[in-house]
């Protein structure tokens, strides 16, 4: 089957993404059977796939994997970074083997089937990608028919009534449901995740607008105490839980905002593991892991803001602090670990800052 980006459907085939100008861009379908409209990212990304797909910041989006070999490990309950997955779906080359690891305890396409996510692979990702660079990301569906039936009308009006991302209020789909306690930290093989253990820990209370599992993990790692608490929690009832801290799960724009900064819709994003990140404090180059769309517009902060770390990709803010208040953010996902372990002194930083009650809780 050709690879080719065209508006005939070739024989056998069984995906389709259908960007919203038309374009239809025909592969093997695999995973959940359905529709779905969303906008086309891309991730370079070598690994974690199960834990990008699951990431709440990809809510609302399809994935198209810059790495060809996607799925080759199967998929296991740990790997997981949310309740829920929040990805629509992914696109990948070549066609998903069976799993290889010593882990896997699930096919990577039952996986997805199991979690309603599409996959579509037989593409050329690489044509894709550089569609996404050069034009930006595109509204469009991806669907999987296992019969190779499609419905084009109804999926190219799909795709074009689609609203996009920008002014999308996915925070409230993606937040947790209720409060909760957090114990699990430092993952280990053969162990899982380690119990918070006794002592007296600074209480953190994680406001939850769509954030990792890893978020948590390494707040208590850090030596903090955590309760999860919903997106739309009242003021109110988060200072009767007496933090410590609050930590926001989506935060560094909505600090960005809150200073009187303006924030703006990014061309392509800046997704995947391998994003350099300098400190502009000490000119150290933090490796990262990035998702995001849109970005604080470092001109437009305010005199008792200061930028603290940029992207050496193209010079976007990736991170600031306030000068007058303890409080400080930044872009990208400190908590995943692709330097590895270049970003932990940011909760070590903030766990730090806090203070611990007399006796333990």
């Amino acid at each position: 089957m050709a690879h080719a980006t065209t508006s005939a459907q070739p024989q056998g085939a069984t995906g389709l993404l259908l960007l919203a100008d038309g374009t239809a861009i025909w592969g093997r379908g695999f995973g959940a059977a359905g529709a779905k409209a969303g906008e086309v990212c891309f991730n370079t990304s070598i690994t974690g796939y199960q834990e990008i797909l699951t990431d709440p910041s990809y809510a609302g989006q399809i994935i198209t994997f810059t790495f060809p070999h996607i799925g080759n490990v199967g998929a296991n309950p740990e790997d997981i970074e949310a309740d829920v997955p929040h990805a629509l779906g992914c696109i990948v080359r070549q066609d998903v083997t069976n799993p290889s690891s010593f882990r896997s305890a699930q096919h990577f396409s039952d996986w997805l089937s199991a979690n309603n996510q599409i996959g579509i692979s037989g593409v050329d990702t690489r044509a894709l990608t550089r569609r996404i660079r050069e034009a930006g990301a595109p509204n469009a569906v991806i669907a999987h028919a296992p019969d190779g039936v499609f419905d084009m009308p109804a999926l190219l009006a799909l795709a074009q009534g689609w609203p996009g991302l920008e002014g999308m209020d996915l925070a409230i789909e993606v937040t947790g449901a209720e409060t909760r306690g957090w114990d699990g930290g430092k993952w280990t093989l053969g162990h899982g995740y380690a119990a918070m253990g006794e002592g007296a820990r600074p209480h953190v209370v994680a406001i939850d607008y769509g954030a990792k599992h890893n978020i948590f993990r390494s707040l208590v790692e850090a030596g903090a105490k955590v309760t999860v608490v919903p997106a739309k929690t009242s003021l109110e009832d988060i200072l009767a839980l007496e933090p410590a801290g609050v930590f926001l799960c989506l935060g560094h724009q909505l600090l960005g905002l809150a200073a009187g900064a303006r924030t703006m819709k990014m061309h392509q994003g800046h997704r995947g593991a391998n994003h350099p990140v300098k400190r502009l404090e000490t000119g150290v180059v933090e490796i990262t892991s990035m998702n995001h769309g849109f970005a604080v517009d470092a001109a437009t902060l305010p005199a008792n803001v200061v930028e603290t770390h940029v992207s050496l990709f193209d010079g976007s803010n990736c991170g600031i602090a306030f000068t007058d208040k303890n409080a400080f953010g930044v872009q990208y996902h400190p908590e995943a670990s692709p330097g590895p372990q270049d970003s932990f002194y940011l909760f070590e930083k903030f766990v730090s800052g806090l203070t611990a009650p007399a006796t333990a809780a």
